[in-house]
């Protein structure tokens, strides 16, 4: 993917849009067909094998939560030499949204899926070996993924859906929560009619990692040079809300139950872990048939310590009860997305693009390791009790 600037000329500081032609003009075709590119320009080659910082002091990588998106594995392992020259032993699974990708001997995915008990979606991280995965063995879950893959492209053909049918009550409560006038909502608009003609008109030519809401994000961005910043960041609001009004609309229905999804991962010899849970605090009070917990994210750094204390007792009582049982497991996941990386500094999200993939500082942060001495787990003992796992 390549995001585009448009001329020096085109650059201007809009105080207010001015009305969009409705018509598809050759720059909405080209900037259309760069958002969703696969393909990557020498210059994204060289951010991605080239990271801004190396970790010469780390000797265990551990990066069990990373999205790959449409960035080939080979540069991101050339990215990770760069990053971690010295370390000695690592476990690195990938785990794309409900997509199956392996690296060395693991696989891992990413499921989006449904927790009856309380009503509401969650994820689960699922590690396997990657004999387990082999022939038709795994024919079940694969399709369980294929199915619940749709559900970001789905999604965004609803989230555009409601902004050119439109859906007037979705629209005018996203209006009134940023603030956005009459003007800002039809100019939103006039460019969600043209992603989604173009979306109808190359539907044969569109990898499909790329159906998803960030494109939509995405082409907006590409519109800076020509409308400016102001404009285009009281759109990306607009569409940010209108965004979480689709998803709160969807039906949890379309997906798999989550115990569904961690019968399946068991019966192939995997391994379960709940991401960010601090997220789905009910996750950790239900009695799923997990391998561990993930405490700290960069989306979830508030309880980390309490999170790590949760486990521990949790473990306690586990071990009073069944003594043979195997304990749960702290986890920490970096969730770097790669295709920020692959963006011109000025279009990346600065917070995501910061995130690197084996790399959470949590780790060594003396507070939190007074709580994992507490619950007897460590990076390094962590990443061979797992892979003991994986491998058994």
């Amino acid at each position: 993917m390549q995001l585009v600037r448009g001329g020096r000329g085109d650059v201007r500081a809009c105080e207010s849009p001015e009305e969009v032609s409705p018509e598809i003009s050759e720059q909405d075709q080209e900037i259309f067909f760069r958002v969703i590119a696969e393909d990557l320009t020498p210059e994204q080659v060289e951010r991605v094998v080239n990271p801004p910082r190396s970790y010469p002091r780390e000797h265990s990588v551990l990066a069990t939560h990373w999205h790959p998106e449409f960035v080939p594995l080979e540069l991101i392992a050339r990215r990770i030499e760069a990053a971690f020259p010295q370390r000695e032993e690592e476990l690195i699974i990938p785990t794309q949204h409900n997509v199956l990708l392996h690296w060395g001997p693991y696989a891992g995915v990413e499921v989006d899926c449904y927790s009856r008990g309380f009503n509401q979606k969650v994820q689960l991280l699922l590690h396997f070996h990657e004999s387990r995965l082999r022939g038709e063995n795994a024919g079940v879950l694969r399709s369980m993924l294929a199915h619940t893959f749709q559900y970001r492209s789905s999604q965004l053909f609803d989230f555009l859906a409601t902004l050119t049918r439109p859906h007037a009550e979705r629209l005018d409560e996203a209006a009134r929560e940023t603030g956005a006038d009459a003007a800002l909502v039809e100019f939103v608009r006039a460019y969600a009619l043209k992603i989604e003609k173009l979306l109808e008109q190359h539907h044969d030519r569109i990898p499909p990692d790329a159906i998803k809401n960030k494109l939509v994000r995405n082409f907006f961005d590409t519109l800076r040079p020509r409308y400016g910043d102001g404009i285009i960041n009281k759109a990306q609001a607009f569409l940010k809300a209108v965004k979480q009004l689709v998803k709160e609309g969807f039906s949890l229905g379309y997906f798999y139950r989550t115990t569904e999804i961690i019968e399946e991962t068991r019966a192939l010899g995997g391994c379960v872990v709940v991401p960010h849970p601090e997220q789905f605090w009910p996750i950790l009070l239900a009695d799923y048939d997990v391998d561990g917990f993930e405490v700290w994210n960069p989306q979830s750094q508030r309880y980390t310590e309490f999170l790590i204390g949760v486990v521990n007792r949790k473990n306690a009582a586990q071990s009073a009860l069944r003594p043979s049982a195997r304990r749960f497991l702290v986890f920490m996941g970096d969730d770097t997305h790669m295709g920020e990386k692959v963006k011109e500094p000025e279009y990346q999200d600065g917070l995501k693009a910061e995130r690197e993939v084996g790399l959470q500082p949590a780790w060594d942060d003396l507070s939190i390791g007074k709580q994992l001495i507490l619950a007897g787990m460590d990076k390094a003992g962590i990443i061979r009790e797992y892979k003991n796992r994986l491998d058994g």
